[in-house]
């Protein structure tokens, strides 16, 4: 039996391209910054895994914002996540992953690609598109993707590196016949460029002159884009009635969250779970030397960048001495950053070696890169803090750190990939402490 749906109290719009790079995350920004200084009340969302765009959607807006990945999370969990981000809202802006149609093999709407996401919400589609290197050909590329998949609707369109009055005359006729709006066109502009690093964009919070740096993404947009004709594209958002919202159960009543600089990849929509199941969050900062408060539950040391901070986390005694005495009688676990903080050491980008806490027999290194990406499927090989033994886990692995030692440890689970990979060992497990570079989406 079909589930009952109906509509949410925001409207929803997806901004998407052909491919990474076309500039959907600054037409997003300048999008969510210039409705928010109009006194609309705008938020967010992320199609797909990813930690840092979300809080740059959050600093634009002065709202909330999450992601949505049909991959990882059920139709229900992900229809109860959209409408959580509608609550209180005029209108949510999600911004695509990659290419629109891009995503990983599954089922039909589990591919993990903003389609999916676009498909199940009915969310207009706003396309961008760089038209740096082509003109009438646009055309082509509009009409292809107007008639790809019958779940999307391309509302209109925005034209990103346009060169010269010519230029954008040019690519207009190629689009015209379409009778799909052109919303808009961007000029080529290196004064809104966002610094990255190796894991993508530097964070919002360590970002320098951030609100300079959105408010004139926002002047961009207020100035090419129609706002008001963009504003009138967006529909009514579609969500099954009282479609739940807690991707995974609270790992305890009260948990030791480690949050600064080097530890700050953990998604919104499981600390919102948690929370509204009833939990207490108790953040504490490793980089300032700090404990897990000995009076919680469960400690959580989240991903981040600790091979940035290495020699600072080796020289934090109080946080590495609370941290084993946590340990003794409690359970710890660490996604990515956090496990290779609980392993045995830790080698940075220049080669050298730092002791790390030796809760689990991992050795690490950062100065061995290699790109280890993509969705991940978990079977917790052990009762823990996740789940109970044999329990299914869905989330992704992105990080360029190599085990150089894996140590004599038991495995913490048996992990395959979105094509059907033989299940292999994955992370470390010694008593109550455990740890992998799974990063958890939601429960399958």
């Amino acid at each position: 039996m079909n589930p009952v749906h109906h509509q949410l109290a925001a409207r929803g719009l997806m901004i998407a391209a052909p491919r990474s790079g076309s500039g959907k995350t600054t037409l997003t920004l300048g999008l969510l910054r210039a409705l928010h200084r109009n006194g609309l009340r705008v938020s967010g969302a992320k199609c797909g895994p990813d930690y840092i765009d979300p809080a740059f959607h959050q600093a634009a807006s002065g709202r909330p914002s999450l992601n949505l990945d049909s991959w990882s999370m059920s139709p229900g969990l992900l229809a109860g996540l959209a409408a959580q981000a509608a609550q209180d809202c005029d209108l949510v802006i999600c911004e695509a992953v990659m290419g629109l149609f891009d995503g990983a093999s599954g089922q039909p709407g589990r591919t993990g690609s903003s389609a999916d996401v676009a498909g199940a919400l009915d969310l207009p589609v706003v396309l961008v598109l760089d038209v740096g290197a082509q003109a009438q050909s646009a055309g082509a590329v509009v009409k292809g993707f107007m008639s790809f998949d019958p779940r999307i609707r391309i509302a209109g369109v925005v034209l990103n590196r346009i060169g010269s009055p010519r230029h954008l005359q040019l690519v207009s006729d190629g689009i015209a016949p379409l009778g799909i709006p052109i919303l808009g066109s961007l000029p080529a502009s290196s004064r809104i460029a966002l610094p990255e690093r190796h894991l993508g964009l530097v964070q919002a919070g360590e970002t320098s002159d951030l609100d300079h740096r959105l408010d004139a993404m926002a002047d961009l947009v207020a100035e090419h884009i129609r706002l008001d004709q963009l504003i009138a594209l967006a529909g009514p958002m579609q969500a099954p009635v009282d479609a739940p919202a807690v991707a995974l159960r609270p790992p305890g009543q009260r948990i030791a969250l480690a949050h600064d600089a080097a530890f700050s990849f953990v998604y919104p929509h499981l600390l919102a779970g948690w929370r509204a199941s009833g939990a207490e969050i108790v953040a504490f900062s490793p980089l300032a030397n700090q404990a897990p408060a000995p009076d919680c539950d469960v400690c959580w040391l989240p991903g981040g960048y600790p091979e940035l901070h290495a020699g600072q986390l080796a020289a934090a005694g109080d946080f590495l001495d609370g941290l084993r005495r946590f340990a003794a009688d409690k359970p710890v676990h660490g996604e990515c950053g956090g496990y290779m903080t609980l392993g045995e050491t830790l080698t940075d980008a220049g080669g050298a070696v730092h002791r790390m806490a030796g809760l689990l027999g991992v050795h690490t290194s950062f100065a061995q890169r290699k790109l280890h990406l993509g969705y991940r499927e978990a079977l917790l090989v052990a009762d823990g803090c996740l789940g109970a033994a044999g329990a299914i886990l869905r989330g992704h692995e992105f990080h360029y750190a190599s085990v150089t030692a894996p140590g004599a440890d038991e495995p913490f689970a048996f992990v395959t990939d979105a094509y059907s990979s033989d299940p292999a060992p994955s992370g470390s497990r010694r008593g109550r402490v455990t740890g992998s570079f799974f990063h958890m989406v939601a429960t399958a």
